[in-house]
């Protein structure tokens, strides 16, 4: 699988805190950035955004604005999902790449690429189900959750915190092909809530049927 350092690009070159405001204008008319880079004599000084570029004087450097500029960026040693976090938590769908001994600019990584990267991964690629859990902020913990699914003959291609509600957290879980059911109630057995729906699941079944029934019987 290519390595997430491979998208890391340099088309365009980063703006310089010399140039003015007018050259920044121009450059995000022709580019579909949120955000660019600012380097001062080569080094990275912060992100500039395309919507504040708009409102500066055009005659004016860009190092004249210095105050407003973000100071986001990403290791060129960060694994893919803290780069992805980085892009979630800035808003943006550019991210500058420093390395990690000298803080030397190395260029960035576009949102596009870093999507594209993540459908490569065994989460997304790989054939495998679904399972949407939920509990207690304070009493999951995924090596339960890793020795529930492989307590049942079968693998995990991984898991994350897909949202967070109060005190409850959700995990999404994708599994090798297995005995979802199986892994399903063994996940109930630990006081973990069912959030996905799965049509094998069979205590939601006999629920459905035991309904059924009882209206079946009140409707007599």
């Amino acid at each position: 699988m290519t390595a997430i350092n491979d998208y890391i690009t340099n088309d365009y070159a980063a703006l310089d805190s010399l140039q003015n405001v007018a050259d920044a204008q121009d450059f995000f008319l022709k580019v579909p950035f949120s955000n660019f880079p600012v380097l001062q004599e080569g080094i990275y000084i912060g992100c500039i955004a395309a919507d504040d570029v708009e409102t500066f004087d055009m005659d004016k450097p860009l190092s004249d604005y210095r105050y407003v500029l973000e100071g986001f960026f990403a290791r060129k040693s960060m694994m893919w999902l803290d780069v992805l976090e980085v892009f979630a938590k800035n808003h943006t769908n550019i991210v500058p790449v420093l390395d990690d001994e000298n803080n030397h600019y190395l260029g960035y990584y576009e949102l596009e690429d870093i999507i594209k990267f993540f459908h490569e991964t065994p989460f997304l690629k790989e054939q495998g189900g679904i399972i949407v859990v939920q509990k207690g902020l304070n009493d999951y913990a995924m090596s339960q959750i890793a020795q529930i699914v492989e307590s049942n003959n079968a693998k995990m291609l991984g898991a994350f915190i897909s949202d967070v509600v109060g005190d409850q957290v959700e995990i999404t879980v994708k599994i090798a092909i297995g005995p979802m059911n199986d892994i399903i109630q063994t996940f109930r057995r630990y006081n973990y809530t069912i959030v996905s729906e799965h049509h094998d699941d069979m205590f939601l079944n006999n629920l459905k049927e035991r309904s059924e029934y009882l209206d079946r019987f009140l409707n007599i």
